[in-house]
């Protein structure tokens, strides 16, 4: 059986929140590899959602369908360190409900 020593993590947020997300990141040790840290990586995407009732959304309106530009950042951190890291990135992320996916990863910096 294959150990999963470390995670990738996909985080969906406002360009504005990217330096209070990098900082959050790098205070948990995400994005270290080998003998670098603070790494990951960004692009711009476009995301739609439509908030339901009893929802209070950062970015649209109840009932309507929003679609905004917002950054997708990707980041690795250790499989031990993985709780941290998710709840240093829910202190920083905007959104009610923040989209981080955690992805289990085999093999990093090869």
């Amino acid at each position: 059986m294959i150990e999963i020593s470390c995670c990738k993590l996909e985080i969906f947020i406002p360009e504005s929140h990217l330096l209070a997300l990098q900082q959050a990141l790098q205070q948990a040790d995400a994005g270290h590899i080998c003998s670098y840290d603070s790494c990951l990586s960004y692009s711009p995407v476009t995301s739609c959602w439509r908030p339901l009732a009893g929802s209070q959304p950062y970015l649209g309106q109840v009932g309507a369908l929003s679609t905004e530009q917002e950054l997708e950042v990707e980041v690795t951190c250790r499989r031990e360190k993985l709780e941290e890291t998710l709840a240093a990135v829910k202190a920083v992320h905007p959104y009610e409900e923040p989209v981080i996916n955690v992805i289990p990863l085999y093999q990093v910096g090869i």
